[in-house]
């Protein structure tokens, strides 16, 4: 197995500066390029600070908003407005604090009457705003860790985890008791650029499991993430690098 592409950050606030200095790189470089750059946002705690940071005077003017369409990697089916709402949060954190066009921010429309019909829409919406039948190549696709290896809402032993039929699935997730849309692995593998953002010392044991461990990827669902032909990085701080080799 090739060595993982780690980035050890002091602590949350290296971490956070770290990343947005990364995602001003990539969507630049991807804008300059295609003239658009596209960026699939991670839910949870973890990218909050770094969403608020990316709102701020210092690092708003850096980005090119208007050439930027962000994307959500996964959501909870819940209203917009509930405090589990990936997307209420990001809204709350950045999107509404940035001069994006409303057109450039795709949401999941989690007020449809089923979690399936919110997943077949976001997939129709996903091949509209990329042109394509085929598999959607983001330019940036943010991922977190859960404690339980799990990353955006592939979970462990889920269904979710084989499914090659869906670019954006809906699954019932026992452990949280909850439904849960998300990018498929294929997708975010097809990605340019993945970047994994992990703070904190309760990530340390799981994230050595899925770099160093054996590869048991229903039990430890971030381990599927290899991309294709594009770059993977993962921006750890002190605390949750604390248990890997040293390099």
């Amino acid at each position: 197995m090739p060595q993982p592409n780690i980035v050890i950050c002091s602590d949350r606030e290296a971490l956070n500066r770290k990343t947005a200095q990364l995602l001003v790189q990539l969507t630049g470089q991807a804008i300059a390029a295609n003239r658009r750059a596209t960026l699939a946002l991670s839910g949870g705690s973890t990218p909050k600070s770094l969403y608020e940071l990316l709102a701020t005077a210092e690092w708003r003017e850096r980005i090119e908003w208007a050439n930027l369409h962000l994307f959500l990697g996964d959501e909870r089916y819940v209203p917009p407005d509930h405090p589990d709402s990936n997307f209420g949060m990001a809204s709350k954190a950045m999107i509404s604090k940035v001069p994006i066009p409303p057109q450039n921010v795709h949401r999941v429309l989690t007020e449809l009457p089923s979690p399936e019909e919110a997943a077949t829409n976001y997939e129709r919406v996903l091949r509209e705003a990329f042109a394509t039948n085929k598999t959607p190549q983001f330019d940036v696709v943010l991922l977190g860790l859960g404690e339980n290896g799990h990353t955006a809402s592939l979970f462990p032993h889920t269904t979710v985890l084989k499914d090659n039929a869906h670019i954006f699935a809906s699954v019932w997730v026992e452990e949280v008791k909850a439904y849960r849309l998300t990018l498929t692995a294929q997708v975010i593998n097809f990605a340019k650029n993945i970047v994994f953002m992990i703070s904190g010392a309760s990530k340390a044991s799981v994230l050595k499991e899925i770099l160093h461990g054996p590869y048991e990827p229903e039990r430890l669902p971030a381990q599927l993430i290899k991309p294709v032909s594009g770059s993977l990085l993962w921006i750890v701080d002190q605390a949750a690098a604390a248990e890997l080799p040293k390099q």
